[in-house]
């Protein structure tokens, strides 16, 4: 089947969760520390990326859409410097700021290519400005055509059920990225985008595919859903509607790294959606973008350029 990309220009995205700076040293490793069984690196440079919902924000842009991002930082360096990268994003920063808090870093340190270690930086926004946020949320729903909740586990979509029935009041489809096992928080959203292992943690271990169709279905019902989006990795991504199930196989060609996939999923999900596609053909695309962008380096984006010039 020949995938059509539509006109993406006039789509508009509202995404809010939780979002984190991705910081990455690069250097060589030549040597063990004498002061333990640890390799050495000589650190050569470093780069700095948006990382959870301000990937998925990033990777939305990055495809033509208009984009709106709302999340908590702290009053810190990392926020500054994350703000300075969603600007040259072109994503409208909504980042509410909490002097408590220090904004989500993810420090990784790499020597020849390969990550050797990760280091978080990380705690919880306080309760008045997540009442704030809320506050911004409902003033923003009117101007924006799907919301994508982007749930990284930090604190920042702790009144997410809220927000869904929000949305869900004014028309505007809901798609989020899950996290943890409780999935009643996001009872009534459009769509859930879980990954392989995050729904095994919900309905237990499948062991066919009829198995997992029935179970998949059944959390599908119980949540009141439209859709369940199931990314599978190298077996591709399965669509559970109530009409029944789709699989995409995987488009991947080369595998490099797959952190911030499901960003790029998702992203894809609500532009194309926004932009007039049904949702089987936004899942095709959303996976044809998933193949390109595991075979790039940290969290990365997808352009509309680079999805034609695949087909």
């Amino acid at each position: 089947m020949q995938l059509s990309i539509p006109d993406t220009r006039k789509a508009r995205i509202l995404v809010v969760g939780d979002v984190m700076l991705d910081r990455y040293w690069f250097g060589d490793v030549n040597r063990i520390s004498p002061e333990a069984p640890v390799p050495v690196v000589r650190v050569e440079r470093s780069e700095e990326r948006p990382g959870g919902a301000a990937n998925v924000a990033r990777n939305a842009s990055s495809l033509g859409a208009t984009v709106s991002l709302l999340s908590i930082v702290g009053q810190d360096e990392a926020a500054q410097a994350l703000e300075g990268l969603l600007q040259a994003a072109n994503v409208r920063a909504l980042l509410c700021k909490d002097a408590q808090l220090s904004t989500t870093v993810k420090l990784r340190v790499l020597g020849r290519q390969q990550q050797l270690l990760r280091i978080d930086f990380e705690n919880m926004p306080s309760a008045s400005v997540l009442a704030d946020k809320l506050a911004r949320y409902r003033e923003e729903l009117a101007a924006h055509d799907i919301v994508v909740l982007s749930d990284y586990g930090k604190g920042g979509l702790a009144d997410v059920q809220q927000m869904i029935d929000l949305a869900r009041a004014a028309g505007k489809p809901v798609l989020v990225d899950p996290k943890g096992d409780d999935y009643s928080r996001y009872k009534g959203a459009s769509l859930l985008t879980p990954n392989r292992s995050e729904l095994r943690q919900v309905v237990g271990k499948w062991d066919s595919e009829a198995d997992l169709t029935e179970r998949a279905q059944k959390l599908r019902q119980a949540l009141g859903l439209e859709a369940l989006l199931v990314t599978r990795s190298e077996e591709g991504m399965t669509l559970f509607q109530a009409q029944g199930a789709v699989h995409e196989g995987t488009r991947a060609q080369e595998v490099f790294d797959v952190s911030g996939a499901g960003d790029t999923v998702i992203a894809t999900l609500a532009v194309m959606l926004a932009s007039g596609c049904d949702l089987a053909s936004a899942m095709q695309l959303s996976n044809h973008a998933a193949g390109i962008v595991v075979a790039k380096l940290g969290t990365a984006t997808v352009t509309l350029d680079e999805m034609r010039a695949e087909f």
